[in-house]
């Protein structure tokens, strides 16, 4: 179940960047479940990841791995998340970067692994590197689409995003950027999403492009929730290849972050979209707060909230559900008569209480809807942030009570 009809993008490859995916069969025989990524020599590399302290072991290799070594290759499986695994997940960890360095030529270090699946359940070793040949034989840089397909667990699509542009209207040459994203549950990314990866052919300096990734992180993975759990192994990874030879520095920077910005909004988006048992894709915007964190606190406790997310997924009008989300969030010295609010732009509460102007009628239909805004004013500042979410289905709860049978 998901939301939107939009089809798979189009992917532009993108120079010295190449995807090769098989199938391993670690949960699943028959199913892709393996991607290895291979980076230019003298690419840059941005990541985050997540803030779960229980992080998984993958989390703990890649980030040690990438604070002392350039990457050169990524390796991704699904099916088993190797978190909750304790010493022998970080030895596992390890001996999976061991082989594939090996088959390449390179330094162990070279190499940042990711893992997402079921947790507390010990990686199955030898399925998985008997696969490794495989997936480096099928390295290519057209292969986006099979490895956005080879990164899913609950997920009831692929999600890709990719666009090129002109950094200066004179010249011909372009810049691309291509990115795929996976997520569906156990959503509320808090730094990174599940597992991301997005390439630019671009060339950058690390501290920019690191720069750039906490700019772009900021207003996209980080704005979204389908359920509030935060994953043990959420990571996102930003390359730039520097392929294209055209250098991105302060002066065309800003132009850069927008466009890497669009990529990385368009694939949190597909995680809404797609979220597990998903009928509703929601915005919660909320605007005249005093600051950032005051507008995100008042815009997650609605997304979150499972009464308003029931009454979405039943496309019941019970707008008293927003107001009380609103009224907990921890608004210091709230004043709730200058609170508005407004559903697919039917005002449905002003000066504190129902809108003169409101009728049941529009409020229905207005929930009706598969994509719907919630528009709250606070009215007591010149902030506003958005967050997207998900409602909170019956068929949810069946993905979550089943995922491991």
């Amino acid at each position: 179940m998901a939301t939107g009809t939009k089809p798979f993008p189009t992917m532009h490859p993108v120079a010295g960047f190449k995807l090769g995916t098989t199938s391993a069969g670690i949960k699943t025989v028959g199913r892709k479940d393996l991607v290895v990524m291979a980076l230019a020599p003298d690419s840059t590399v941005a990541a985050v990841f997540t803030q779960n302290a229980f992080c998984a072991a993958p989390v703990l290799v890649s980030r040690q791995h990438l604070s002392t070594h350039t990457p050169r290759y990524l390796l991704i499986n699904t099916g088993n998340a190797n978190a909750g695994t304790g010493e022998q997940g970080l030895l596992d960890a390890q001996r999976s970067c061991d082989s594939l360095a090996e088959l390449q030529g390179v330094s162990a270090q070279q190499v940042l692994p990711f893992s997402t699946g079921v947790i507390g359940e010990p990686m199955p070793m030898q399925t998985l590197l008997t696969a490794l040949p495989a997936a480096v034989e099928a390295l290519d840089e057209n292969a986006w689409v099979d490895a956005a397909e080879g990164i899913l667990t609950t997920d009831t699509r692929a999600k890709g995003a990719s666009l090129q542009y002109r950094p200066n209207a004179a010249s011909a040459e372009l810049i691309t950027i291509t990115g795929i994203s996976k997520g569906s549950g156990m959503i509320k990314p808090n730094m990174a999403t599940m597992l991301g990866f997005v390439a630019t052919d671009a060339e950058i300096d690390a501290e920019l492009l690191h720069h750039a990734l906490q700019r772009v992180v900021n207003k996209s993975f980080n704005r979204i929730t389908v359920d509030s759990d935060t994953s043990t192994n959420d990571s996102l990874v930003l390359v730039a290849t520097g392929a294209s030879g055209i250098t991105i520095d302060e002066c065309n920077f800003e132009q850069f972050v927008t466009q890497l910005e669009q990529v990385f909004i368009e694939l949190a988006q597909a995680i809404i979209r797609d979220g597990e048992g998903a009928t509703k894709f929601v915005a919660v915007e909320v605007d005249g707060a005093l600051d950032s964190a005051e507008a995100l606190k008042v815009a997650y406790t609605v997304a979150e909230s499972p009464l308003v997310k029931t009454a979405l997924a039943a496309s019941d009008a019970n707008w008293g559900r927003i107001l009380a989300a609103v009224g907990r969030a921890g608004v210091e010295n709230l004043d709730v008569s200058r609170v508005s609010v407004s559903l697919n732009q039917v005002l449905i509460v002003e000066a504190g209480g129902r809108a003169a102007s409101y009728t049941e009628a529009a409020g229905e239909q207005a929930m009706a809807a598969e994509d719907i805004s919630i528009h709250i004013s606070l009215n007591r500042g010149t902030v506003e942030e958005t967050v997207w979410t998900t409602d909170l289905t019956y068929e949810y709860v069946r993905i979550n009570a089943e995922y491991r049978t």
